[in-house]
């Protein structure tokens, strides 16, 4: 029976569930029917969760923390384990083969350290097979790269397990860098530290809500009412337009301009507006009125949606012609992802946002043309 270096120790509780089912197969033997008994869902769900997280290994950094929380060993006779020993003495790097003693508090300290820095533009996180330390460099925009934190190895591991982030180059020296998953993780911490500080200082017992506020990005504006103005707070995160305008290109040049961005905002303030939407939910006016009230029909009038917004979506979806109008039909009013109008129109990767803002340049004339600078009237 081969040795397990795992026996003495419990997996830690941050570890991915898909990693847990990975462990339980290959390394306890346990089968694919039986995990999913367990686990209470159907053999081929653990059976890709298996295989992706197998798959993985071509990542240096998961490859290691894998073997290590599975303890795999060699069998060697005294002799082998000798010339093992010698040879170990002479390498520059330590051979590591003690599991990774992280709990829960320490990864998520170090987590909000070293997630800040490499979320930060030029950050890449570097790691060769003899380095005990991953280290964090950015290359700040006149070309200079300075050292901005330093990980131990295993937490390093533990980041790559729970894809918080990924290998870009394999080398002697491997680079990594955050991915989205790590930027949501990152997020949910800092908005959890802020709610609890708040929470403690005004003395309330307020449930944080960390999942929902990563998908947020506030921001605040002003608007008018009256003679007064007064500071809203909203959600730049909302659309995918909005995400859009907060990108920049390689020359750091925003990617829409804000009067595309507004003009995409028009056109969707217009498409609410006339309620052209497709209906989601039970329509209880047929159980309210006699007749067919309820039912639509394109000449129902002013019931179905103000009739002068609809007439400004479609002048301006007919000056947009096919292919501009479609996708800023999708991704302006229906609020679909680049990717998914992408796939739906058949379009190549990464074509659509060169598309889109084709389309949003075209808009803002069709408005510039029609309305002139002021915003139609609501209605």
């Amino acid at each position: 029976m081969k040795p397990n270096l795992c026996a003495d120790f419990t997996l830690p509780e941050w570890l991915p569930d898909a990693v847990r089912l990975y462990l339980d197969h290959t390394g306890d033997g346990v089968s694919i029917r039986a995990l999913a008994r367990r686990e209470g869902a159907h053999a081929s769900t653990v059976m890709r969760k298996v295989r992706r997280c197998e798959l993985r290994r071509e990542d240096p950094l998961v490859d290691e923390a894998l073997s290590l929380l599975g303890g795999r060993t060699v069998e060697m006779n005294a002799k082998s384990v000798e010339i093992q020993a010698k040879e170990n003495a002479a390498m520059t790097a330590p051979i590591r083969n003690k599991p990774m003693p992280i709990d829960d508090a320490t990864l998520a300290r170090e987590a909000r350290r070293i997630l800040r820095r490499l979320a930060e533009p030029g950050a890449v996180l570097a790691i060769a097979p003899d380095m005990e330390k991953a280290v964090v460099m950015r290359e700040f925009p006149d070309g200079q790269t300075a050292r901005t934190a330093v990980v131990d190895r295993a937490i390093a591991q533990a980041f790559a397990l729970k894809d918080w982030i990924s290998c870009r180059k394999q080398g002697r020296i491997s680079a990594y860098e955050i991915t989205p998953a790590g930027r949501s993780a990152l997020r949910r911490m800092i908005d959890e530290g802020d709610l609890a500080r708040q929470a403690e200082a005004n003395g309330m017992a307020e449930a944080p809500m960390p999942f929902a506020d990563q998908h947020r990005t506030w921001d605040e504006r002003t608007v008018l009412e009256g003679a007064t103005a007064r500071k809203i707070r909203y959600n730049l995160a909302e659309s995918p337009i909005a995400v859009l305008g907060r990108r920049r290109d390689k020359d750091g040049k925003l990617f829409l301009e804000h009067d595309l961005v507004q003009a995409a905002e028009r056109l969707r303030e217009d498409f609410e507006l006339a309620q052209m939407g497709p209906r989601v939910a039970q329509n209880w006016e047929r159980f309210l009125t006699a007749g067919d009230r309820g039912g639509f029909r394109p000449d129902a009038g002013h019931g179905e949606g103000p009739r002068a917004a609809r007439d400004r979506v479609a002048a301006a979806l007919r000056d947009l012609g096919p292919g501009l109008g479609d996708v800023a039909l999708r991704v302006c009013c229906f609020l679909e992802g680049i990717e998914t109008a992408e796939k739906r129109m058949g379009w190549a990767a990464r074509s659509g946002k060169i598309v889109l803002r084709i389309a949003l340049q075209r808009l803002k004339r069709h408005y510039d043309e029609v309305y002139g600078r002021q915003s139609p009237l609501i209605g």
